[in-house]
């Protein structure tokens, strides 16, 4: 185990934003930086990989993990369910690594009342029309499943103000040094380097008490 907690970083945006891609390109860019496979009902896509897109399941199976209490949050969105597996992200954590959450609003804001100090990002595109056109260039979901996630979008929008940062996705490698910066800001915060302080403050004890340090 590393002598520090890693953080937890939990990524949200409207379907469509290219939070995905996002979250990809930082794991492979930073070696601290694991992301964190959620659980979902959902069918998988042609592109979807078992354990690394997603951990698919029936909605069965989905609500037999509720059951045994396996997940940190889940929540319905867009007719699915979607769940983050508990025991593997605090194992990471407590490694020292510094996880991704890549979920939906809902699930973000209930991560947040679990673990406060987690770092909530919130991706958009730089405009409405981008989101549509991309939401339609996946060629995966019919008109009514395009139009549910884009009603959806609108409703998370308004909980923007409930994030730490907010990132326009212009280019992917532009968001992600954006979220990189946000990453090395964080980890320098004062509250997650106490015992960097307590042992300066521990060394100044010392220095007092030996009045020939503190006059040379």
């Amino acid at each position: 185990m590393k002598n520090y907690r890693g953080m937890l970083i939990v990524v949200s945006g409207p379907s469509g934003s290219g939070k995905g891609s996002i979250c990809s390109e930082l794991s492979k860019q930073r070696i601290d930086v694991t992301i964190s496979v959620s659980v979902t009902s959902r069918p998988p896509r042609a592109e979807d990989i078992e354990g690394k897109s997603y951990y698919f399941k029936t909605e069965k199976e989905f609500g037999e993990m509720i059951n045994k209490h396996e997940l940190l949050e889940w929540v319905r969105y867009c007719d699915n369910y979607y769940g983050t597996p508990k025991k593997d992200l605090e194992n990471k954590l407590d490694e020292g690594i510094n996880v991704v959450l890549e979920i939906e609003v809902t699930g973000a804001l209930n991560v947040k009342k679990v673990y406060p100090d987690s770092v909530l990002v919130f991706i958009v595109p730089p405009r409405y029309e981008d989101l549509i056109d991309r939401l339609r260039g996946r060629g995966t979901e019919d008109e009514e499943v395009i139009r549910k996630r884009i009603n959806k979008a609108i409703v998370e929008i308004q909980s923007v103000k409930e994030y730490d940062y907010l990132v326009v996705n212009d280019t992917v490698q532009n968001a992600v040094s954006q979220i990189e910066a946000i990453i090395d800001a964080e980890r320098s915060r004062v509250i997650r380097n106490q015992d960097k302080l307590d042992k300066f403050i521990e060394t100044l004890k010392e220095a007092k008490k030996d009045d020939r340090t503190l006059n040379q």
